[in-house]
């Protein structure tokens, strides 16, 4: 009788120096993308959401949302303090971000159980974006609309207009950040692979 073989998704990092050295990469991407401080690079949009997705399917401790999620209070917080950014962003729907951010990192946690390394993995992978991008746009977008105060009368009407001109934006900054990152990662196992065979053969 045939037994049925399950690929198991080689996506969570395996080692814990690379474990390391891809949270440390993600540390540094969020300081040198996030609002506008001494180290920030102003031509590179937030990487934020793509940073809480990719750590959610690379990195495997589960304090890394909590962690993260300090990171980037922490820069916010930093930033207001040098008056390089104002107090409009730093309302009392600032909470509605921590549950934008564990949308991305869950949706990651979710995809990294899909993944296979194979060509099956491109729309799995836009899914997932879809998905978890959506949620976190209407808690960190509504959750601002409608509880930060900065609005008079937010209505539903008014936030679902304001959809076009800011949802398309923020899901192709994630998905652009997040395809990047598999990419290197694609070219970093084919590397690796190569260089196991050559060893192999000498």
């Amino acid at each position: 009788m045939e037994t049925l073989t399950v690929r198991k998704s080689t996506l969570p990092i395996a080692s814990v120096r690379d474990q390391w050295a891809v949270g440390m990469g993600l540390v540094a991407l969020m300081v040198a993308t996030r609002g506008q401080h001494f180290a920030s690079v102003d031509a590179l949009p937030s990487a934020s959401w793509a940073i809480f997705f990719l750590a959610g399917a690379l990195l495997r401790p589960l304090w890394t949302l909590p962690a993260f999620f300090v990171l980037s209070s922490a820069l916010d917080l930093g930033s207001y303090a040098a008056g390089t950014i104002t107090d409009w962003c730093l309302s009392p729907a600032y909470w509605a971000l921590a549950l934008a951010y564990a949308s991305l990192w869950l949706g990651g946690r979710a995809y990294r159980d899909l993944h296979r390394d194979g060509m099956r993995d491109v729309p799995r992978l836009a899914l997932a974006l879809l998905a978890s991008g959506s949620v976190a746009y209407l808690f960190s977008k509504g959750g601002y609309w409608f509880f930060s105060g900065r609005y008079p009368d937010p209505t539903l009407q008014g936030f679902i207009a304001r959809i076009p001109a800011y949802y398309p934006r923020a899901l192709g900054t994630l998905a652009g950040y997040v395809g990047a990152a598999f990419a290197l990662r694609a070219a970093w196992r084919v590397a690796m692979r190569s260089g196991a065979m050559g060893e192999a053969r000498s």
